[in-house]
């Protein structure tokens, strides 16, 4: 990961309703993963579960620049379908806007 700093970050909370989480971690998987293998200047979407609170969801994005995450992430089809879903299956939406420092990561093995 050389020299990744610079980019532009996302964090986003999600309060899932407890009845709706398998469709909600279904629909919010095949989103991280369409946009992480088709949008070019999408580095990294991960998604995560609070281990104290199965129903919290949290997104961590990594953007080439803010203009990748606007112009080609919030437009993208899947995108637009994963929101639309989401505003019935979850309770609360928040989002902190971040630029990375620095980027350590262990390669794959």
């Amino acid at each position: 990961m050389a020299n990744d700093a610079g980019h532009f970050g996302l964090i986003v909370e999600f309060e899932v309703k407890k009845e709706h989480l398998d469709r909600f971690n279904e629909l919010v998987a095949e989103n991280a993963r369409l946009s992480a293998s088709n949008e070019p200047g999408c580095r990294q979407f991960d998604v995560l579960q609070d281990t104290s609170d199965p129903c919290r969801i949290v997104l961590y994005e990594i953007y080439d620049d803010a203009a990748a995450f606007k112009d080609r992430h919030i437009p993208a089809e899947h995108t637009q379908r994963f929101l639309a879903a989401a505003r019935e299956l979850a309770t609360s939406q928040t989002s902190r806007r971040l630029i990375r420092i620095a980027a350590n990561a262990k390669e794959r093995q």
